[in-house]
């Protein structure tokens, strides 16, 4: 007995209040006490002040009939901290049958207790879990139901195989097709095969597979009864619990009015800027032969007016030609002239260039490429010259501007840095759209957004990207790469 691991006690039956006249040196690990402590106890001293246990009257019932018990109780060791307690009892008996002593066999099955209460629980909650989930389930789909034919957009769900189970009102009214026409109906054979586009095939056959979903996928047909339709397309698998059902949910958008308006909206600002650019051409030549021919008498407000005057006139040349390089990039004109050029010296000269114009800020250069690269060098320069600019319009009187370039691997790198109010997260992915400016930014510094747009689209038609890391108050670098092997 004081060899084993299990504690054990013995109890005199024949002295009042049966106590503890023997425990194993086990017994005085599990509960704390040392021997001295425990001799001459009852074992109830072990439940404290938790005494409203059903098992101490299972335990007093058995002493009082001589009879053994199995229970699991709650003792606390010395310290007070709460152990689960597997107790056996057994009676010991002389040779008339008198119970003399009892043994008491005691397990620490605190951990036991613990995952087994853990287990009763979590089974208490999941079946209030799966109780809320049915009620939810049934809400939901009325809920879902409500939402999927409310909603503005064409929605459609099919089987692996594109048979249509479901098509919201909105795909019924838009493409004129009733709901019997549409469910249980292959999707390439709806309205006898005007569904059966080879743009569509290819995005459900081809792409689709991949289990990625398809977003924005631009469809254009020509409808028998609702005519050509411009349209958005996005596709997922359905997916529950992390796994892939065999359905897939179609949203179909029709973009064909918001593209047509975009189309006049585009058609207006090239004309505009066209028209405008050739009165403008003659001012700017009738602004230089005033400087030509600037009298030597002429006074200094006279001088300063026709100084601002040209400043102010370049500027509006500036937009012009902006809005002009947008309306070429809109319309596909947009052309590289790309020749071999000394790309270190371009940057060099671009940034002599704004040093000039801008007197009040350092701009520093860093590093070199050593390449000779075929591309369209006027373009670049204005790609260069926007970001400088930017740069410095956005960011304190007296501060620096940084220019790093390099060669990474076959491509060129170009960063320009600044010290400025930063760019919020949110902010940065659009800061490359047309016409999208910062809401501080609009309040407080002349602008139309398009330079940005211009320079995303400069570097893209090379093959390359462009992007900017910003954190707000904490300045910006807006970063372009160019392959070299292009």
């Amino acid at each position: 007995m004081d060899a084993t691991n299990t504690g054990i006690v013995i109890t005199d039956n024949g002295l009042p209040d049966n106590p503890i006249i023997y425990c194993n040196p086990a017994f005085e690990k599990i509960s704390g006490y040392s021997r001295n402590e425990i001799i001459g106890h009852n074992c109830r001293f072990l439940q404290g002040k938790d005494r409203t246990q059903q098992q101490r009257q299972t335990i007093a019932n058995a002493i009082a009939n001589g009879e053994p018990c199995n229970v699991e109780i709650r003792n606390y060791t010395k310290t007070g901290k709460l152990f689960w307690n597997e107790l056996y009892i057994s009676p010991v008996k002389d040779e008339s049958g008198k119970v003399t002593h009892f043994i008491g066999v005691q397990n620490d099955v605190s951990s036991r207790k613990k995952s087994q209460l853990e287990l009763e629980m979590a089974n208490s909650e999941m079946e209030k879990t799966i109780e809320q989930r049915t009620q939810l389930y049934k809400e939901s789909q009325e809920y879902l139901t409500s939402i999927v034919e409310t909603i503005r957009e064409s929605l459609v769900v099919m089987d692996k195989e594109y048979k249509i189970l479901s098509a919201n009102n909105h795909f019924l009214h838009t493409f004129k097709v009733s709901l019997n026409e549409t469910k249980g109906k292959l999707l390439f054979e709806l309205g006898n095969g005007q569904w059966d586009i080879p743009e569509l095939r290819k995005m459900m056959e081809e792409i689709l597979p991949t289990n990625n979903p398809v977003l924005d996928y631009e469809v254009e047909h020509e409808f028998p009864h609702i005519g050509k339709k411009l349209m958005l397309l996005n596709a997922h698998r359905i997916e529950l619990e992390g796994q892939y059902k065999d359905w897939i949910l179609l949203a179909i958008e029709d973009i064909t009015e918001r593209r047509a308006i975009q189309q006049r909206k585009d058609d207006f600002l090239s004309i505009a800027s066209h028209e405008l650019k050739t009165p403008l051409t003659t001012i700017v030549g009738y602004m230089q032969m005033m400087e030509r021919l600037m009298p030597e008498n002429a006074t200094d407000k006279f001088k300063n007016v026709v100084e601002k005057t040209g400043r102010y006139v370049q500027r509006l040349n500036q937009l012009l030609s902006e809005l002009l390089d947008v309306s070429r990039i809109q319309t596909g004109n947009i052309e590289l002239h790309r020749e071999p050029f000394d790309f270190d010296r371009m940057v060099v000269e671009t940034i002599e260039g704004m040093r000039g114009a801008s007197p009040d800020r350092t701009i520093e250069l860093s590093g070199k490429t050593e390449i000779f690269y075929n591309g369209d060098e006027s373009h670049l320069i204005q790609v260069l010259n926007n970001l400088l600019s930017n740069a410095i319009k956005y960011s304190p009187a007296k501060s620096t501007v940084g220019v790093q370039i390099s060669k990474i691997s076959d491509f060129l790198r170009v960063s320009v840095s600044d010290q400025g109010m930063g760019i919020a997260t949110d902010d940065q992915a659009k800061v490359f759209d047309r016409f999208y400016r910062v809401g501080e930014v609009q309040r407080d510094y002349p602008g139309m957004g398009i330079g940005l747009y211009i320079c995303q689209q400069i570097i893209s038609n090379h093959g390359g990207t462009i992007w900017v890391e910003s954190e707000k108050g904490r300045g910006s670098v807006f970063n372009f790469t160019l392959p070299i092997n292009n």
